[in-house]
């Protein structure tokens, strides 16, 4: 493969929800994507917009109703719970809240182990590797002895980042990773994930409602409304000179420190809505 081949493809990708008694939900209509080795994709909408669905569907946690989704040339869509154990060795995923996403009443080399053992490793090399992720993450070597309530937010998500390369994968979903964080400790996480992937060459799906935060990590950008793209490319195309209204709109709700700019953005989102709207 190479760096210009895609690591993972969505082709025409739709989800739609079914529930008895209830009309039928389509998040996603006719989604296309692609990551390449290494890089970051980075994945923006508001709430709604269908983001999480594709981070889901890619993980086996949704059931696809068309399209194909495609890793190393594979087709996982419809893959055997058997096939998608095997894959979690080369698609990992973060998830935004690192509390409820790690085990309360586990230890964090327990915690960081688990991984390593399912996939047949020896305690003995697995503790050695756990040794290893707590230094990449940066947290003290004595951390594998506490439990995830003696640490902050911040550091929770260290763990839990830990426990994603753990098993060196080449694709790490990141499904709003930094939005519990404060702005100081999510520039923390942000720089570290870079640092991984620079080391690593670990590819990214990373998902925000923040396009600040996007602007940040990401290659490229896709931005959905509604289920659909409206807006992709280069991450200093999309995030400097946005053309879709929706694109610049979440421009605009990106948070910044100085207090002026924060309202001159508020109102240049209230004109181009009140525009939008006539």
């Amino acid at each position: 493969m190479t760096a210009h081949e895609a690591l993972l493809r969505a082709d025409d990708l739709e989800v739609e929800y079914r529930s008895r008694g209830r009309k039928s939900f389509t998040a996603l209509k006719g989604v296309s994507l692609d990551i390449r080795p290494g890089e970051t994709l980075g994945l923006v909408g508001e709430s709604g917009s269908g983001k999480t669905t594709i981070g889901r569907a890619i993980l086996g946690l949704v059931p696809v109703t068309s399209g194909t989704i495609t890793f190393d040339g594979r087709d996982i869509t419809r893959i055997a719970p058997a096939e998608r154990r095997g894959l979690a060795r080369d698609i990992q995923v973060v998830f935004q809240d690192p509390y409820t996403s790690l085990n309360p009443s586990m230890t964090v080399a327990d915690i960081l182990a688990e991984p390593l053992l399912v996939q047949g490793w020896t305690r003995k090399d697995a503790y050695a590797r756990i040794r290893d992720l707590l230094d990449r993450v940066h947290l003290p070597a004595d951390a594998d002895r506490r439990l995830p309530r003696e640490f902050s937010g911040g550091q929770r998500q260290r763990i839990a980042i830990a426990r994603a390369i753990a098993l060196n994968p080449r694709l790490i979903i990141c499904d709003e990773p930094v939005s519990a964080l404060d702005l100081t400790t999510q520039a923390r996480v942000l720089d570290l994930l870079i640092e991984i992937q620079e080391s690593t060459g670990v590819a990214y799906l990373f998902v925000s409602h923040d396009l600040g935060v996007i602007r940040h990590i990401s290659h490229r950008v896709t931005v959905l409304y509604r289920g659909e793209i409206v807006e992709e490319g280069e991450v200093d195309q999309v995030t400097a000179r946005p053309s879709h209204p929706y694109t610049q709109r979440l421009f605009m709700s990106a948070p910044v420190a100085d207090v002026a700019q924060q309202r001159k953005r508020r109102e240049e989102r209230r004109l181009l809505a009140a525009g939008r709207e006539n």
